[in-house]
């Protein structure tokens, strides 16, 4: 009887985990950039971030981290214990302080001009997770342009 109880609930759980695999995953967008007070020669600052669910469940979550690559070299970090839930086919914003290295900074700048010319533009990638409340987290990963401070695109889209 035992044996059949553990079998069953091992199938369960299986079937448990293949019905979570099947979520589109979550959109995330960088809202709002806030200025925070830094110790030191750190930089801090707020990123809101708009977590949009396309799934038909509600996103419950207790904690988030992120991380922010630029030029493929990781520039920043957050975590936030916050909680929440992103509603089902719903979206809402989410505030994460994100701390970045004078080191980084600087070794990112260097490797920026390494070839002799400033970039108009800069590749980055941001990603994170959203800790679960129960099993699992919802990971997720963003990716785009940033446009550098007095170079002109000579393009109006």
């Amino acid at each position: 009887m035992k044996r059949i109880l553990v079998v069953l609930l091992s199938l369960l759980s299986l079937i448990g985990c293949a019905a979570m695999s099947d979520r589109d995953p979550v959109q995330v967008t960088v809202a709002g950039i806030d200025s925070l007070p830094g110790e030191g020669l750190e930089v801090r600052m707020l990123v809101k971030l708009r977590v949009q669910n396309p799934n038909d469940a509600p996103i419950e979550y207790d904690g988030v981290y992120i991380k922010l690559d630029v030029l493929d070299k990781t520039l920043a970090t957050g975590v936030s214990d916050q909680r929440g839930t992103v509603p089902r086919f719903g979206e809402t914003i989410i505030s994460v302080p994100l701390t970045v290295s004078p080191l980084r900074v600087v070794f990112g700048a260097l490797g920026a001009i390494g070839g002799g010319q400033l970039p108009e533009k800069l590749n980055y990638r941001l990603e994170g997770k959203l800790a679960a409340v129960g099993f699992g987290s919802t990971r997720f990963q963003a990716t785009g342009q940033l446009p550098l401070l007095g170079t002109s695109t000579g393009s109006n889209r």
